[in-house]
């Protein structure tokens, strides 16, 4: 089982070695001609030695003088093979490390536009630190044996040259040759069947430690207001534990192979010496080929090596390799249609839902999904605000995401001024439509950056006054930068309320025909939040000319809205004005009335938070202060 399983991993790392080398055939040939380059100069470099030895410096032994002219003739030679064997040097190093940089930059830009393209469903099914780890650490342990690939191949043109220079120079030492040789490849193929499964193992650890860092420091307010830093680094130290022991296990490994591999050529060297003494004294050979044969064996000693770090990093290679395939044959992307909205159109978008469905795939594939919207139709008309209001899980953020298309239905259309979403090329759709989470994303970099987003054409007025309409003007002046105040990494140095504002204004700021707001003034300040919707609804005061689906619990925010939607279970239970509403379906007003209770009462409220809003969130929202 241990052999199918050690020439399974040889056959499927040589597969990807041949990738790599399909993929930079150009630089893979330079590399390879660096390398044999150096590899036929170490035989040449082995038989001038033998000559100057040979031909130099015995004959001036006995004769008791030397010649300048045979000396400087025998220098010259040395020092021209060793300058071309630093070119050779240069070009196998060269091509080898430009080829393996090249190779992993290309496949993290695959990796992370993958991610791009899968949907959240997909996401959800996949821990953080893993999807961390398939973009570094496996990414570079798929081609981690590229660097010394070039050297193994000129080395085995070096080694067949070898043989052949041997049989030529001498069948007795030829056969030495043919036992030390082989005996060091089969070393080599020993070595590699032993690390198979314990670099498998540490590679599988990496993505573990990564995962449980990641979760830990992801939630760092959870984990420290609950008390649990013991539990959390004992967690992530039984891990590390096991990483250790498994990186040791390969060091053990190692260590045991390695002075077998570098003394297996000196015992080489030690059987040319013995039985070329004895085919010289029967005048079989001379004195420079004995010389030439032994030193010979004395320069092969590291290159053959190269085949050995090629074979013991195959399944390293193997591993991180399948991980990072199981994400570029992930399917279930999103394709963008080919229509365009006009991107001049200065009116308000219609939003249309007509019988939409929706399950979340289940975690595991035998699983039935779990249905969260059915039969869903309503209309946000051109220029209107519609609510949606619900009990916790109702789908109000469900709803939100398919509004800009992060996930599709599986039944039903949701379209833009008539045309269904799936049909818009993404840059229409993200021209039109703009989405703001309840949990705001900051990314660690300046305001103006966080507003801005490099988007062509928006400049610092436009900034300014998307800060103006989301109520975020007054405390962006106030910090000590202004717009060149780096916020921190998700924001940290800004309250709930402000993270909140700032991302409402990035949307603003993109001046987006459709404006989706799933419960994205929850930590504002009532008063505040009055007045950004209050803005939000009045173009001639410096709103945008947007219709506006607004996820909202709050009486005040609600009553803002042309038509509520009041959903329960994933389905449109009423709809009309909040008065309407209220007054005639009695969910409707328990609900909004245990809101607004909590708020006078000053109690915790809860909020909507599904599958959608967790994908974006790693902190808690901090009350606005």
């Amino acid at each position: 089982m241990t052999s199918r399983t050690s020439r399974d991993v040889l056959r499927r790392g040589l597969s990807v070695l041949g990738r790599a080398i399909r993929e930079q055939p150009r630089i893979f040939a330079v590399a390879v001609s660096g390398s044999v380059l150096f590899g036929l100069l170490v035989i040449a470099s082995a038989y001038v030695v033998g000559a100057v030895v040979g031909d130099v410096v015995v004959p001036a032994i006995a004769r008791g003088s030397v010649g300048v002219a045979a000396l400087a003739l025998a220098a010259g030679a040395l020092f021209g093979i060793s300058v071309l064997r630093v070119v050779g040097i240069f070009g196998r190093r060269l091509g080898a490390g430009y080829m393996q940089f090249r190779l992993q930059a290309a496949y993290r830009r695959q990796v992370t536009r993958r991610y791009l393209d899968l949907p959240l469903s997909w996401h959800q099914r996949n821990a953080t630190g893993t999807l961390l780890s398939n973009a570094n650490s496996d990414v570079e342990a798929a081609w981690y044996p590229i660097a010394p690939l070039p050297f193994a191949v000129g080395t085995v043109v070096m080694l067949v040259g070898a043989i052949a220079s041997l049989f030529v120079t001498d069948w007795a030492l030829a056969l030495v040759g043919l036992a030390v040789f082989p005996a060091l490849f089969a070393l080599n193929v020993v070595y590699s069947r032993r690390m198979a499964p314990r670099q498998a193992r540490a590679q599988r650890l990496r993505a573990e430690v990564s995962g449980i860092a990641h979760e830990s420091f992801d939630g760092a307010l959870v984990v420290k207001t609950m008390g649990r830093e013991a539990q959390e680094t004992a967690r992530f130290a039984a891990r590390a534990g096991e990483l250790r022991d498994a990186l040791i296990s390969v060091g053990r490994l190692r260590g045991v192979f390695d002075p077998m591999l570098e003394t297996l050529p000196s015992l080489g060297t030690l059987a040319v010496l013995v039985v070329g003494a004895f085919r010289l004294r029967q005048g079989a050979i001379t004195v420079t080929e004995l010389v030439s044969v032994a030193f010979l064996f004395t320069v092969l000693a590291f290159p053959v090596r190269a085949i050995g770090w090629v074979l013991a990093e195959l399944p390293r290679s193997v591993a991180g390799w399948d991980r990072v395939r199981r994400v570029l044959d992930a399917t279930g992307e999103m394709p963008y249609g080919d229509v365009t909205l006009d991107p001049a159109d200065p009116t308000p978008a219609t939003l249309a839902f007509a019988d939409v469905g929706f399950a979340y795939e289940p975690a595991e594939a035998h699983l039935p999904g779990a249905e969260v919207l059915g039969e869903v139709t309503f209309t946000v008309p051109a220029g209107k605000t519609v609510a949606l209001v619900g009990p916790t899980g109702s789908g109000k953020s469900t709803v939100a995401a398919l509004a800009v298309r992060l996930v599709d239905p599986q039944s039903g259309t949701v379209s833009l001024d008539g045309v269904d979403v799936r049909r818009l090329t993404a840059a229409s759709l993200a021209g039109t439509a703009a989405l703001v989470a309840q949990v705001p994303f900051v990314f660690d970099d300046t305001v103006r950056a966080n507003v801005a987003l490099d988007r062509p054409g928006v400049t610092d007025d436009d900034v300014w006054a998307a800060l103006r309409l989301a109520e975020a003007d007054g405390f962006v002046a106030a910090l000590p930068e202004g717009l060149d105040t780096m916020v921190g990494e998700r924001g940290t140095s800004l309250s709930g309320g402000q993270r909140q504002r700032l991302t409402l204004a990035r949307a603003l700021a993109g001046r987006p025909r459709l404006l989706v707001l799933d419960d994205a003034t929850s930590a504002v300040d009532p008063r505040v939040e009055a007045a950004i919707l209050a803005g939000l609804r009045a173009p001639a005061a410096g709103g945008p000319a947007a219709s506006i689906l607004v996820v909202a619990y709050r009486r005040a925010t609600i009553a803002l809205a042309d038509e509520v939607i009041y959903l329960e279970q994933g389905r449109v239970v009423a709809r009309g004005t909040h008065a309407e509403l209220l007054a005639t379906v009695s969910g409707y007003a328990d609900l909004v009335t245990a809101y607004e209770q909590a708020e006078v009462d000053g109690e915790p409220q809860p909020r909507p938070y599904d599958e959608v809003t967790a994908l974006t969130s790693g902190l808690e929202v901090e009350v606005d202060r």
